[in-house]
Protein backbone atom coordinates (compact mmCIF):
# COMPACT_ATOMS: atom_id res chain seq x y z
CA UNK A 1 0.00 0.00 0.00
CA UNK A 2 1.42 3.48 -0.77
CA UNK A 3 2.04 5.22 2.10
CA UNK A 4 -0.21 8.70 2.52
CA UNK A 5 1.10 12.34 1.88
CA UNK A 6 2.85 14.00 4.80
CA UNK A 7 2.12 17.83 5.35
CA UNK A 8 3.96 20.06 2.82
CA UNK A 9 5.95 21.40 5.75
CA UNK A 10 6.95 18.42 6.42
CA UNK A 11 8.49 17.48 2.96
CA UNK A 12 12.18 17.46 1.90
CA UNK A 13 13.44 18.20 4.68
CA UNK A 14 13.49 16.06 8.37
CA UNK A 15 10.96 16.67 11.24
CA UNK A 16 10.27 15.72 14.68
CA UNK A 17 7.95 13.03 15.93
CA UNK A 18 5.59 15.29 18.07
CA UNK A 19 6.13 18.01 15.02
CA UNK A 20 4.22 15.44 12.85
CA UNK A 21 1.66 13.76 15.10
CA UNK A 22 0.80 17.23 16.63
CA UNK A 23 -0.38 18.44 12.15
CA UNK A 24 -2.19 15.39 12.01
CA UNK A 25 -0.26 12.69 10.73
CA UNK A 26 -1.10 9.40 11.68
CA UNK A 27 1.54 7.21 13.99
CA UNK A 28 1.77 4.26 11.85
CA UNK A 29 2.26 6.97 8.74
CA UNK A 30 6.12 7.62 10.50
CA UNK A 31 7.12 4.13 10.28
CA UNK A 32 7.19 4.21 6.36
CA UNK A 33 9.82 3.20 4.49
CA UNK A 34 10.24 6.14 3.35
CA UNK A 35 11.51 8.10 6.38
CA UNK A 36 14.51 7.22 8.13
CA UNK A 37 14.59 7.33 12.62
CA UNK A 38 18.33 8.64 12.22
CA UNK A 39 18.18 9.87 15.97
CA UNK A 40 15.31 8.59 18.37
CA UNK A 41 12.36 11.56 18.30
CA UNK A 42 13.65 12.63 14.21
CA UNK A 43 12.46 11.63 10.83
CA UNK A 44 14.08 12.30 7.83
CA UNK A 45 13.24 11.29 4.20
CA UNK A 46 15.55 7.95 3.41
CA UNK A 47 15.16 9.37 -0.99
CA UNK A 48 16.90 12.53 -2.18
CA UNK A 49 19.58 14.75 -0.97
CA UNK A 50 18.83 17.19 1.57
CA UNK A 51 20.98 20.04 2.26
CA UNK A 52 22.55 20.69 5.21
CA UNK A 53 20.35 22.63 7.11
CA UNK A 54 17.06 20.52 5.88
CA UNK A 55 19.16 17.53 6.92
CA UNK A 56 19.49 19.06 10.70
CA UNK A 57 16.89 21.04 11.29
CA UNK A 58 14.50 18.04 13.16
CA UNK A 59 17.45 17.73 15.39
CA UNK A 60 17.40 21.68 15.31
CA UNK A 61 13.44 21.62 17.05
CA UNK A 62 14.53 18.76 19.65
CA UNK A 63 16.72 20.82 20.82
CA UNK A 64 15.73 24.65 20.40
CA UNK A 65 18.32 25.81 23.22
CA UNK A 66 21.60 23.98 21.44
CA UNK A 67 23.77 25.41 18.91
CA UNK A 68 25.19 23.14 15.87
CA UNK A 69 29.09 23.34 16.51
CA UNK A 70 32.28 21.83 14.72
CA UNK A 71 31.88 19.87 12.41
CA UNK A 72 27.75 20.76 12.12
CA UNK A 73 28.58 24.23 11.93
CA UNK A 74 31.73 24.16 9.25
CA UNK A 75 29.54 21.59 6.65
CA UNK A 76 26.65 23.94 7.68
CA UNK A 77 28.72 26.77 6.33
CA UNK A 78 29.97 25.15 3.07
CA UNK A 79 33.59 24.58 4.70
CA UNK A 80 35.41 21.93 2.77
CA UNK A 81 36.62 18.96 5.36
CA UNK A 82 38.58 15.98 4.68
CA UNK A 83 36.65 12.68 4.12
CA UNK A 84 36.82 11.40 7.36
CA UNK A 85 34.73 14.16 8.79
CA UNK A 86 32.44 15.35 5.58
CA UNK A 87 29.74 13.72 7.01
CA UNK A 88 26.68 15.47 8.69
CA UNK A 89 26.12 12.66 10.93
CA UNK A 90 26.82 12.21 13.72
CA UNK A 91 26.13 16.24 14.31
CA UNK A 92 27.74 18.13 17.05
CA UNK A 93 25.65 20.01 19.72
CA UNK A 94 26.74 22.32 22.30
CA UNK A 95 24.12 23.03 25.06
CA UNK A 96 24.93 26.10 26.79
CA UNK A 97 25.66 26.09 30.87
CA UNK A 98 23.32 24.46 33.20
CA UNK A 99 21.29 22.39 30.62
CA UNK A 100 22.83 18.45 29.97
CA UNK A 101 24.17 17.82 26.85
CA UNK A 102 22.30 15.39 24.37
CA UNK A 103 22.43 11.68 24.75
CA UNK A 104 20.89 10.68 21.65
CA UNK A 105 22.10 8.21 19.15
CA UNK A 106 24.50 9.96 16.14
CA UNK A 107 24.72 13.18 18.31
CA UNK A 108 27.79 14.56 19.83
CA UNK A 109 26.87 16.31 23.26
CA UNK A 110 29.26 19.26 23.62
CA UNK A 111 29.78 22.32 26.43
CA UNK A 112 31.36 24.63 24.64
CA UNK A 113 32.16 28.40 26.36
CA UNK A 114 30.43 30.56 23.61
CA UNK A 115 30.16 34.77 23.50
CA UNK A 116 26.82 35.95 22.07
CA UNK A 117 29.28 37.33 19.33
CA UNK A 118 30.24 33.86 18.59
CA UNK A 119 26.64 32.45 17.73
CA UNK A 120 24.86 33.73 14.68
CA UNK A 121 21.59 31.89 12.72
CA UNK A 122 21.85 30.41 9.48
CA UNK A 123 18.82 29.37 7.55
CA UNK A 124 16.98 29.14 10.74
CA UNK A 125 19.46 26.92 13.04
CA UNK A 126 21.45 28.38 15.43
CA UNK A 127 24.90 27.50 15.05
CA UNK A 128 28.60 29.15 15.63
CA UNK A 129 30.25 31.95 13.70
CA UNK A 130 33.15 30.97 10.85
CA UNK A 131 34.92 33.28 13.13
CA UNK A 132 34.58 30.42 16.06
CA UNK A 133 33.61 27.34 13.89
CA UNK A 134 37.54 27.40 12.30
CA UNK A 135 39.51 27.42 15.41
CA UNK A 136 37.05 25.13 17.10
CA UNK A 137 38.35 22.40 13.84
CA UNK A 138 42.04 22.63 15.19
CA UNK A 139 41.95 19.66 17.35
CA UNK A 140 40.90 17.26 14.69
CA UNK A 141 42.60 18.82 11.43
CA UNK A 142 46.03 19.10 10.15
CA UNK A 143 47.31 22.47 9.22
CA UNK A 144 47.12 22.18 5.67
CA UNK A 145 43.31 21.25 6.39
CA UNK A 146 43.07 24.10 8.31
CA UNK A 147 44.52 26.53 5.66
CA UNK A 148 41.99 25.01 3.46
CA UNK A 149 38.86 25.51 5.91
CA UNK A 150 40.22 28.79 6.60
CA UNK A 151 40.85 29.67 2.52
CA UNK A 152 37.09 29.20 1.93
CA UNK A 153 35.83 31.00 4.73
CA UNK A 154 38.09 34.26 3.86
CA UNK A 155 37.19 33.67 0.59
CA UNK A 156 35.79 37.11 -1.65
CA UNK A 157 36.20 37.94 -5.08
CA UNK A 158 35.56 42.12 -5.62
CA UNK A 159 33.21 43.64 -8.16
CA UNK A 160 34.64 42.84 -11.91
CA UNK A 161 34.77 38.96 -11.54
CA UNK A 162 32.99 36.74 -13.03
CA UNK A 163 31.27 35.44 -9.50
CA UNK A 164 31.67 38.21 -6.84
CA UNK A 165 32.21 36.72 -3.84
CA UNK A 166 31.55 38.01 0.17
CA UNK A 167 33.64 36.05 2.26
CA UNK A 168 32.05 34.03 5.64
CA UNK A 169 34.89 36.02 7.66
CA UNK A 170 38.05 37.68 7.49
CA UNK A 171 41.61 36.82 8.90
CA UNK A 172 41.51 39.31 11.14
CA UNK A 173 38.62 37.93 12.83
CA UNK A 174 39.98 34.49 13.23
CA UNK A 175 43.41 35.93 14.66
CA UNK A 176 41.18 37.98 16.92
CA UNK A 177 39.19 34.72 17.70
CA UNK A 178 42.51 32.66 18.45
CA UNK A 179 43.62 35.92 20.91
CA UNK A 180 40.34 35.21 22.93
CA UNK A 181 40.83 31.47 23.24
CA UNK A 182 44.58 30.84 23.88
CA UNK A 183 44.48 28.09 25.80
CA UNK A 184 42.02 25.75 23.13
CA UNK A 185 42.67 22.84 22.34
CA UNK A 186 45.05 22.65 18.78
CA UNK A 187 45.40 26.16 18.78
CA UNK A 188 49.20 25.64 18.01
CA UNK A 189 48.32 24.16 14.83
CA UNK A 190 45.54 27.30 14.65
CA UNK A 191 48.47 29.98 14.37
CA UNK A 192 50.41 28.24 12.05
CA UNK A 193 47.65 27.91 9.79
CA UNK A 194 46.34 31.21 10.39
CA UNK A 195 49.38 32.64 8.89
CA UNK A 196 49.42 30.28 5.50
CA UNK A 197 45.72 31.70 5.20
CA UNK A 198 44.91 33.98 1.88
CA UNK A 199 41.97 35.69 0.62
CA UNK A 200 41.06 34.79 -3.10
CA UNK A 201 41.27 30.45 -2.75
CA UNK A 202 38.27 29.00 -4.83
CA UNK A 203 39.12 25.78 -4.05
CA UNK A 204 40.91 22.94 -1.59
CA UNK A 205 43.34 21.98 -4.90
CA UNK A 206 43.96 25.37 -5.17
CA UNK A 207 45.10 26.02 -1.47
CA UNK A 208 47.31 22.86 -1.99
CA UNK A 209 48.70 24.00 -5.11
CA UNK A 210 50.15 27.39 -3.45
CA UNK A 211 51.20 26.08 -0.62
CA UNK A 212 53.19 23.38 -2.63
CA UNK A 213 54.61 25.71 -4.57
CA UNK A 214 55.92 27.82 -1.46
CA UNK A 215 57.38 24.57 0.03
CA UNK A 216 58.94 24.02 -2.66
CA UNK A 217 61.08 27.23 -2.42
CA UNK A 218 59.33 29.34 -5.39
CA UNK A 219 57.31 32.46 -4.46
CA UNK A 220 54.14 32.72 -3.47
CA UNK A 221 51.61 33.37 -6.16
CA UNK A 222 49.10 36.43 -5.77
CA UNK A 223 45.33 35.99 -6.05
CA UNK A 224 42.54 37.79 -6.80
CA UNK A 225 44.19 39.64 -9.71
CA UNK A 226 42.67 40.45 -12.93
CA UNK A 227 44.20 40.65 -16.40
CA UNK A 228 42.94 43.60 -18.34
CA UNK A 229 42.79 44.33 -22.41
CA UNK A 230 44.18 47.10 -24.34
CA UNK A 231 41.33 49.41 -22.76
CA UNK A 232 41.19 48.71 -19.36
CA UNK A 233 38.47 46.16 -19.01
CA UNK A 234 38.84 42.87 -17.58
CA UNK A 235 39.27 39.90 -19.93
CA UNK A 236 41.07 36.88 -17.60
CA UNK A 237 40.60 36.04 -13.99
CA UNK A 238 44.03 33.49 -12.93
CA UNK A 239 43.68 31.35 -10.25
CA UNK A 240 46.98 32.80 -9.56
CA UNK A 241 49.70 34.73 -10.40
CA UNK A 242 52.81 36.34 -10.73
CA UNK A 243 52.44 39.90 -11.58
CA UNK A 244 55.62 41.08 -12.12
CA UNK A 245 56.74 38.01 -14.00
CA UNK A 246 53.61 38.03 -15.74
CA UNK A 247 53.02 34.54 -15.54
CA UNK A 248 49.29 33.61 -14.46
CA UNK A 249 48.71 29.89 -12.87
CA UNK A 250 45.46 28.16 -14.30
CA UNK A 251 44.13 25.22 -11.92
CA UNK A 252 41.71 22.54 -13.82
CA UNK A 253 40.10 20.35 -11.31
CA UNK A 254 38.05 18.36 -13.69
CA UNK A 255 39.65 16.41 -16.51
CA UNK A 256 38.08 18.79 -19.48
CA UNK A 257 36.88 15.89 -21.98
CA UNK A 258 34.16 17.51 -23.72
CA UNK A 259 35.57 19.54 -26.97
CA UNK A 260 33.88 22.73 -25.67
CA UNK A 261 35.67 22.93 -23.02
CA UNK A 262 38.79 22.00 -25.08
CA UNK A 263 38.45 24.98 -27.44
CA UNK A 264 37.64 27.54 -24.33
CA UNK A 265 41.10 26.46 -22.55
CA UNK A 266 43.29 26.95 -25.94
CA UNK A 267 41.00 30.06 -26.99
CA UNK A 268 42.25 31.46 -22.60
CA UNK A 269 45.81 30.52 -23.28
CA UNK A 270 45.41 32.23 -26.58
CA UNK A 271 43.90 35.55 -25.08
CA UNK A 272 46.99 35.09 -22.11
CA UNK A 273 49.27 35.06 -24.35
CA UNK A 274 48.39 38.08 -26.83
CA UNK A 275 48.32 40.39 -22.94
CA UNK A 276 52.18 39.43 -22.52
CA UNK A 277 51.42 36.81 -19.77
CA UNK A 278 52.66 33.55 -20.45
CA UNK A 279 50.02 30.74 -19.06
CA UNK A 280 51.03 27.43 -16.79
CA UNK A 281 47.91 25.42 -16.82
CA UNK A 282 47.76 22.66 -14.19
CA UNK A 283 45.65 19.45 -12.78
CA UNK A 284 44.98 17.12 -10.06
CA UNK A 285 48.11 15.01 -11.62
CA UNK A 286 50.76 18.27 -11.16
CA UNK A 287 50.07 18.07 -7.46
CA UNK A 288 51.45 14.61 -7.12
CA UNK A 289 55.56 13.74 -6.12
CA UNK A 290 58.27 15.30 -4.05
CA UNK A 291 58.80 17.94 -4.93
CA UNK A 292 55.11 17.89 -7.02
CA UNK A 293 55.27 18.61 -10.71
CA UNK A 294 53.66 21.45 -10.25
CA UNK A 295 56.55 23.05 -8.31
CA UNK A 296 58.77 21.98 -11.25
CA UNK A 297 56.76 23.55 -14.14
CA UNK A 298 56.11 26.81 -11.88
CA UNK A 299 60.03 26.95 -11.46
CA UNK A 300 60.50 26.44 -14.84
CA UNK A 301 58.20 29.09 -16.23
CA UNK A 302 59.86 31.55 -13.40
CA UNK A 303 63.08 31.12 -14.43
CA UNK A 304 62.22 31.84 -18.09
CA UNK A 305 60.69 34.90 -17.39
CA UNK A 306 64.28 36.02 -15.66
CA UNK A 307 63.23 35.15 -11.61
CA UNK A 308 66.49 33.84 -9.91
CA UNK A 309 66.03 32.26 -6.73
Amino acid sequence: MRASLLPPHLTGTSFTYREALRHGTPRNRLYARDLEITTNGFRRPTEGQLRPADELRGLADLRPQDTFARFSAALLQGVPLPCRHEALWPACLSSPPGIAPPRRRRVVGLTLDLADDEVRYLDGLRITTAARTWPDLARDLSVEELVIAGDHLVCAHPQGFPNPRLPWTTPAALGAMLARHPRARGVVAARQAWGLIRVGSDSPRETKLRLALTAAGLPEPELNVMLRGEFGQPVLWPDGAYRNHRISLQYDGEPHATARQHRRDIDRAAVTEALGWTEVRLGAADLHGNPPRAALRVRQALVRAGWRP
